[in-house]
Order: structure tokens, then sequence, then C-alpha cells
């Protein structure tokens, strides 16, 4: 309570501070909540938004608007030529946040790096534990297998050897779980018992430092005048946490905000029209699928989730959730993604043939779940919409659904526990351009206990293809290696691929400098307001 109320003094006197100087304050109306501060132990883009994109930087970084990767914290890398040992060199000079909670004695160093990356590896670390053991990143991309050592090999230099050759890897590690805390903020944290504040009081080397969270309603940021890439335009960044699509688009119009991400489909056409915003569009890179629970029978049973596939209307879907701003899906990477399999054909909507596939099965009266997402997401704007078309189209078939959902941060929670009964609405947008983070991260058998791989589906010759994919260079091979792969994928069914869609972003016409991320995070730190 007293570091609430130390904080929330703080934020009185930022926000006086602000008014006196006349200072820039950007609003976003997020979504959702952040799950936490430290973005390695989480998959949201919800919690990506809010942690490690304000708050940290990382070794590499994507170019805003582009999946190209740059410097970062590591100013140069040298690779060897079996593509095993990664050399990064570190950038001098960069400081960490100084907050009330916490003032640094030094800038950052490799020592930041081996503690934030090594206590996702090493289950003796006690940080391995602190925020329930959790690395689903970390854990879903193999890297306990993949990673062999790391390696402090002076102040400025850092030496990561893997057991084999990894062509996303420095992508990788522009994601969001590499990003670079405080191992001195940590140790401090430590010496005091109060390990949990490194989820809850962020201390990094981002653009904005982190003033105080109001759970489900605000967060605020202040500008970082000593950040390494140059002090932001806007002085104050405010997260105005609103789930409902409609009420952001409306505090959009009212002033109340500057951006409001995932307008519904049906709001789109008055946006565009509205003379005070300006709409951003780009091709997602992303799907919207239903995950079956394929530990669970019947689940267990390759007919029974084609039957499934089959029952689904998926252009009622379309038309009815997306309105215009999607498109079917039929593979587990987006069409605007290199190695994307064309020649698959998807699974034809066949109510009957679904019925009789259902009864070669053996499967009569089934009744089963189906889990719809609380909030909007540029892969499904309404999932409780999705749902109880699913649920029409499943009773045609004979097939009972019950819908149910929970609170953001626990629908992801209770979504990775391999008992979740029934199947899940879930999707993804890709974190680095790179198939691997799709077909790997997702599906693969390293997936299943980490959680991301939803459908709990381990297929070996699908992740002998996938993990050989990511060991080759050259880009024509690991194309047939990932073609395969979605071969493999459509025969099995471990999801009825639903959709991808287009993302928009309304903002006000006073933003200059937002660029539409294919990645589907938002970046602030080159944005600026007229006044």
């Amino acid at each position: 309570m007293k570091t609430m109320s130390r904080l929330l003094a703080a934020t009185m006197l930022v926000a006086g501070l602000v008014s006196a100087a006349h200072a820039k304050t950007f609003v976003y109306c997020s979504e959702g909540s952040p799950e936490g501060f430290d973005p390695a132990p989480y998959a949201s883009g919800t919690t990506h938004d809010a942690s490690s994109v304000p708050v940290y930087s990382r070794l590499t970084e994507f170019e805003h608007g582009t999946t190209s990767v740059i410097p970062g914290l590591a100013e140069s890398w040298d690779i060897s030529e079996d593509g095993t040992v990664y050399t990064f060199h570190l950038r001098k000079g960069v400081k960490f946040h100084t907050t009330e909670y916490f003032k640094p004695t030094r800038d950052f160093n490799a020592d930041d790096v081996i503690f934030s990356l090594t206590r996702q590896n090493d289950k003796n670390s006690p940080w391995y534990s602190y925020a329930g053991g959790s690395w689903e990143y970390w854990e879903g991309m193999d890297m306990p297998k993949l990673v062999k050592s790391l390696e402090k090999v002076d102040d400025y230099t850092v030496k990561l050897t893997l057991t084999s050759p990894n062509a996303p890897m420095l992508a990788n590690l522009a994601m969001a779980f590499a990003s670079i805390m405080s191992k001195e903020y940590a140790d401090k944290l430590a010496a005091e018992g109060k390990q949990s504040d490194l989820n809850q009081l962020p201390i990094g080397t981002g653009p904005f430092q982190f003033v105080a969270y109001e759970k489900d309603a605000v967060i605020r940021y202040q500008a970082f005048a000593d950040y390494w890439n140059g002090k932001p335009k806007i002085d104050d960044l405010v997260f105005a946490i609103t789930p409902d699509a409609s009420v952001r688009v409306q505090k959009l119009k009212a002033g109340e905000c500057q951006a409001a991400p995932y307008p519904n489909p049906a709001d789109i056409d008055a946006l565009k029209t509205d003379s005070n915003i300006q709409l951003l569009d780009q091709a997602g890179l992303n799907i919207g699928y239903l995950a079956y629970n394929t530990l669970q029978k019947p689940f267990d049973d390759v007919r029974v989730r084609k039957a499934l596939n089959m029952a689904i209307n998926k252009k009622a879907i379309i038309d009815a959730v997306y309105q215009g701003t999607g498109q079917a899906a039929k593979n587990p990477i987006p069409p605007t993604m290199w190695s994307y399999n064309d020649q698959i054909q998807d699974d034809p909507y066949d109510p009957e043939a679904a019925k009789k596939l259902l009864a070669e099965a053996g499967v009569k009266d089934l009744s089963m779940k189906v889990w719809a997402m609380p909030v909007s997401r540029p892969y499904n704007p309404n999932a409780r919409r999705m749902a109880e078309l699913i649920q029409a189209d499943f009773a045609n078939v004979g097939v009972k659904v019950e819908i149910v959902s929970f609170e953001w941060a626990e629908y992801l929670k209770r979504g990775k526990e391999k008992t979740r009964d029934g199947a899940l609405l879930q999707g993804w947008t890709g974190d680095n351009g790179d198939p691997d983070n799709f077909l790997f991260a997702l599906l693969s058998c390293a997936a299943v206990d980490s959680g991301s791989n939803r459908a709990f589906w381990c297929n070996k010759d699908f992740t002998d293809l996938v993990t050989k994919a990511a060991t080759v260079s050259d880009v024509a091979e690991r194309t047939k290696l990932y073609e395969d792969a979605q071969v493999v994928f459509k025969k099995e069914a471990p999801w009825a691929t639903i959709a991808h869609s287009t993302t928009y972003m309304p903002l006000a016409k006073s933003v200059t400098g937002y660029k539409v991320d294919p990645l589907g995070l938002h970046w602030f730190e080159q944005v600026d307001v007229a006044e």
C-alpha cells in the first residue's frame, strides 16, 4: 500500500508538471489490461504493448513498420561460419530508468543480458519461478535445447553459442521475451524479498519509464529523457484501458484519446469518412483459429476434428464477424508470408459429410465447450459472435456447444492447461516475420509443454520438418520444408483455421509519426501530436 501511495503521489506530481509546462500527452485507448510488466513470461500482445514496447529494449530491434532487424542494445554482432556462435558487441552509455522506487548506479552492460535470458533457461535460478515458472516463448521455441551457452566475454561483449544453426535467431532476439532487464534492480529486489515487484514496478532502458498502474483502468508512463535512441517527442504516454471497441471509438471522436485500436468492422466505413480521424490499415500477419484439445477424447480422433471443421460455415463467419475486413484461412500462416502453401485445399463446408464422419468415428450426442475471448484482437474482432455462429453450425450436425469465457488474463492462463475442455478460439500475430514463429512456436511438440501450442498437438513428422527448416539458411529449401509441414497440418487438423484479417488503426488527425506494425504491436517513441 505504501508503494502504491508513493506511485499515486508521483503520478499527481507528473500531472502537475505536465500542466505547468504544457507537455504533450498521448492517450492510447488500450483494449485490455496487461498480465504483468515483465514481458518474458507472457505471449499476449496486450501485455507486450504495455511492457516490452514502452519500457524495455532488446539486443536487436525491428525497424518500425517493418520486419527488418536492426541494431538495438547490441550495436553490432559477428556470426561464426557454421552459424552456431553469435558474438554481440553491446552499446555503451545506455541508461536505465531512474524512478521513485529505483535509482541505478551503473549503465547497462553484459550482466543485464546474461540475467535477462538465463533466468528463462536455468531452473536453478531464483528468478526462474518468480512469475509462475512459465516462459511461453522461450520454451515454445525450444530455446532450452537450442542454447548451449550464454557467456559474458567482458562488460560489453556477450557470446551466444547454439547447439545447431538457427536462421531466425537475430529476429527472435528482437521479440518481447528477449527484453533486457536490470540485474542491479533484480538483485536489490531479491535482497529485500520483493521479487514480484520486477513484474509490477518495471525498470528498463526503453523510451518511456513507468509511473503508475491503476488495475483495469489506466497506465501512466513518462518519456525517458536519457533514452539511448533519443527522447520521444511526446512527454507523457497514457494507456486508458477500454475493452469495448465502440467505447474506444467514442473516446477517440470525443478527443479523450488519440488512438483507438481494433475497431469494430461495422465502424470502418464511418471512420473512413470522419474528417477528424485518420484510418491506417495494413494486411495483417495473423491467423484466427479454433484449437481442439487433441489430448482429450473425442478430439484425439482426426476424423472428429475434420468433421467439426466441415461443419463450420466459414463464409458466414467472415461476413458476420469480419464484415469485409477478413479472408478465410486454410493454412496456419497468412498468405502474405513467404512459404505459404497455396496448393492446400481447405476443408469444405459440408454438414452432411460432417455427420457421416462423426458417425464413422462412433461419436453421437457430443457435448463440448467452445471458449470465446473476452477482448477484440486483430485476428478476431468479436470472438463471442464467432462462438455463437460455431455453436449454431455444430448444432446442425448434432453437437451441443456451451460457450465459456473468462477475464483476458485468466482466459490466457486457463487456455494453456492441458486439462482444458473442448475447443478454444485463439489467434496469433507474427512476432518476427518468419514462418518459424507460427509453425514451430504454435504447433511443434516443444510448444505443447510451454502452452503456446493450444491444441496440445504433437506430431513427429510436422515437428521434424519445422525443426529442420530453422537450421537451414537457404530460403528455397526452408520454403519447401514449411510447405510440406502445412500439408501435414491440414491432414491432421489440430485447428479449424478461421480467418486472416486486415489491421486498422484509427488515429486523431493531430497524430504524426505513427506506423502500423506488421507484427501487431503499438510503438509511440516516434509519435508526435500537433498542438
